[in-house]
């Protein structure tokens, strides 16, 4: 194999998983976009979701689109929970208080799910079908399907954030939380709404990651860097900025192994968020909030 045809392998690598980085680092900036602080259990909550999927497809002779379609609703009932008994509570106090209480969270859920299942890593029922070569790539069908299924849900979240009364009255309190509720937005009940939604983005995440590698406890952990430096990279709080920074750090990611080498790829995340905040911290997207 050419160094090109190398590098062409590794890019079409990089944009399969930077779509699912672009899914949590969704959730991550449209929590601290409504809600005001970074939720680090989102990766914890595609853990989750991954487990989940793995049981009930069991449950159901192996049937994994029902095994995803149940983790989906879990995730959501388990993101809506942690709003209603714990973050909701603390609406209104500084963003350390939230964000400490979010990883506490991860590791809640991290710990449980060890106690209940263990360590030893597991795999969804994924068919192993031959990768396909295409003038020099080697396309494997299962990541064009997680491709395919990251793209149609980033593109259902926008639809819902842009086209709907839902994602309307999310952008309102967001930019506004008192002028909203003075126009008649119950912000309790977007907030519920948010939750459900970063809830279901984080399922179909840990449920395409799953289907991409294996299943452990730490499955999400490792993935949340990465998605905080694309939140950051793309401009926390904007969307469409974590879509373009998931993609662009899944690519870094991968087109630096031969640089660095499979196990300090995930370096890349830290230099991002090194470099970003000290060039440009809005964000490639994000607005300078020093500018008035």
């Amino acid at each position: 194999m050419s160094h090109s045809q190398l590098y062409l392998n590794l890019a079409v690598n990089g944009l399969v998983e930077g779509l699912i980085i672009a899914m949590a680092a969704l959730g991550i900036t449209l929590v601290y976009a409504v809600a005001k602080f970074p939720n680090a259990a989102t990766g914890d909550f595609m853990t989750f979701s991954a487990y989940t999927a793995k049981g009930a497809s069991v449950l159901a002779g192996g049937s994994l689109v029902f095994g995803a379609g149940v983790a989906v609703l879990a995730s959501a009932l388990l993101a809506a929970l942690a709003y209603l008994l714990i973050f909701r509570r603390l609406a209104g106090r500084k963003l350390v208080a939230p964000l400490v209480v979010s990883i506490g969270l991860a590791f809640l859920i991290r710990n449980t799910l060890t106690f209940f299942v263990g360590t030893d890593p597991t795999v969804l029922p994924v068919p192993i079908v031959r990768a396909v070569e295409v003038g020099g790539i080697f396309l494997q069908p299962l990541d064009l399907a997680v491709a395919a299924g990251a793209a149609i849900s980033l593109a259902a979240a926008f639809i819902v954030l842009h086209k709907t009364p839902i994602g309307r009255r999310m952008r309102a309190v967001a930019g506004n939380a008192d002028l909203a509720r003075v126009s008649g937005i119950r912000a309790g009940r977007v907030m519920l709404q948010l939750w459900l939604l970063v809830g279901m983005l984080a399922a179909v995440a840990g449920v395409l990651l799953a289907a991409k590698s294996v299943i452990e406890p730490e499955m999400g952990w490792h993935l949340l860097l990465p998605a905080f430096a694309a939140a950051i990279l793309g401009g926390v709080g904007s969307p469409i900025g974590a879509l373009v920074g998931g993609v662009l750090i899944g690519l870094a990611q991968e087109l630096s192994v031969p640089l660095v080498g499979s196990t300090y790829k995930a370096a890349v995340g830290f230099v991002v968020i090194l470099v970003v905040l000290l060039v440009r911290p809005s964000g490639l997207l994000g607005r300078d909030r020093s500018v008035r």
